[in-house]
């Protein structure tokens, strides 16, 4: 299984300055985990590179890049990969927590990310309008949306140069045709610097932890001629179905059932036509506007794009 070879050697690795990892034993413990209890690749290798960080006694900012390369903002689809940039500060923003010491967007040629630096990373601040090389910083993903974070190993080189910045926005239309699985009320990970979504009550990095609620949909907009999947992250989702966090709790209490809120939300918003833009990561467009346009016949759209 040479996927699972791949990703063995690249935590290797990772930990070959601080331990004396055995490739081979870390892909049986991939592939067993894999294997034999289904658990996906990327929830496997983390698992794995967690039980490394406890016997080295590593936090994950002090490990190694493990080859990391340059790669262009908008190439970012992985999450947890070591990658080096060549971006200018497009905008800093004020964090929200003071264990952040700067937040804010990048960019380069190819498009627009957000990075966030901790305090402690102990790292020179970043200023607006300038560019810089910086090598060995983190991808990480929240609802198909793609950071980079900069930690203690991230080396920063201020360049004398002007990077242009491109735009990776997209604009796609259609009838909602589907809210997916994973829409309405759901629990993310309340540990700092993590967002990802429980699974039965679990965070496949932190293992079981006390969730925060939040709101979403994944949703497919057909226009008769192909499908995008869209997100709608907690903003989008009250602007888009007029329910706000507080009242899908309170809905979810009342009938003891959390289903019921991506229900009652579905009723209201599939089959009406929307107009949603937003940057493209991975196979979703993430909804930064949304409109919908008024007097469309949505049948009858369908109908006559399906025909083409």
């Amino acid at each position: 299984m040479t996927e699972l070879r791949d990703h063995a050697e690249a935590i290797a690795e990772q930990f070959s300055d601080h331990l004396d990892p055995d490739v081979d034993e870390i892909e049986a413990r991939l592939e067993n985990l894999v294997t034999e209890y289904r658990v996906p690749v990327e929830e496997a290798r983390r698992s794995i590179t967690n039980d490394y960080l406890d016997e080295a006694g590593l936090e994950r900012d002090e490990l190694g890049r493990g080859g990391s390369e340059r790669v262009e903002v908008n190439e970012i689809n992985e999450d947890e990969q070591w990658v080096d940039l060549r971006v200018s500060v497009v905008d800093l923003w004020e964090p929200r927590s003071d264990a952040v010491a700067q937040v804010g967007l990048l960019g380069d040629e190819s498009g627009t990310i957000k990075f966030t630096a901790f305090e402690t990373s102990d790292l020179p601040l970043l200023e607006e309008e300038q560019a810089y090389e910086l090598s060995n910083v983190v991808t990480d993903e929240y609802e198909g949306r793609y950071s980079v974070k900069l930690n203690r190993t991230t080396a920063i080189t201020e360049i004398d140069e002007e990077i242009e910045v491109g735009d990776n926005a997209e604009t796609v239309e259609g009838a909602l045709v589907d809210v997916q699985s994973g829409s309405g009320l759901i629990k993310r990970c309340p540990e700092e610097d993590c967002t990802r979504v429980l699974q039965n009550g679990r965070c496949s990095e932190h293992g079981k932890v006390d969730g925060e609620f939040d709101l979403r949909i994944k949703g497919v907009l057909d226009d008769g001629r192909e499908v995008h999947e869209v997100i709608f992250d907690r903003e989008a989702t009250e602007e888009l179905t007029g329910m706000d966090l507080e009242e899908a709790k309170q809905l979810a209490m009342d009938a003891l059932d959390t289903s019921v809120v991506a229900d009652e939300m579905s009723e209201g918003i599939l089959g009406r036509y929307y107009q949603v833009t937003g940057p493209t990561l991975g196979r979703y467009v993430l909804a930064n506007e949304t409109e919908e346009p008024g007097a469309v016949d949505v049948e009858g759209a369908l109908i006559n794009a399906r025909s083409i």
